[in-house]
């Protein structure tokens, strides 16, 4: 799994530790880790204070790989940041789409709803036709014997 860490300093063990400070859900989706985790990177590891990298935790939560983070960050500068992408609009264009899946939903109930409609007035006309052909059917035979 893949996470975004920054690097410390173990002072009382003199070594390097990343505390995880976020965790890659999906593609697109991030969950921030609020709780402090840290992992030592063992003795010999030596890393620059604060470097913010990836880390890939296998699922025993052994490390498989640590990468700088400055490209992956520049990256959702670029994507996402330079187009004036704000929380904000972002915000709104949810709020966008739950609207118009709303109406969606609406629009589809009251579709079912008249459908439901015409299929029981069919069927009232199909039972009122069948009603007429018995009674024609009983004038006929009433008139037949006179």
């Amino acid at each position: 799994m893949l996470y975004l860490a920054q690097v410390h300093k173990n002072e009382f063990l003199d070594q390097y530790q990343l505390r995880l400070l976020a965790r890659q859900e999906a593609d697109y989706l991030w969950t921030i880790i609020p709780e402090e985790a840290f992992i030592l990177l063992g003795k010999g590891n030596t890393m620059s204070e604060n470097l913010l990298v990836l880390v890939e935790l296998s699922s025993k939560g052994d490390i498989e790989k640590i990468e700088d983070a400055s490209n992956w960050i520049l990256s959702i500068i670029q994507t996402y940041l330079s187009t004036g992408m704000t929380p904000e609009l972002l915000q709104q264009e949810v709020e966008r789409a739950e609207e118009w899946r709303q109406s969606l939903t609406l629009q589809n109930q009251d579709l079912a709803r008249r459908t439901l409609e015409l299929e029981a007035r069919r069927e009232q006309i199909q039972a009122l036709e069948e009603s007429l052909k018995r009674n024609r059917n009983g004038y006929e035979g009433d008139n037949s014997e006179a």
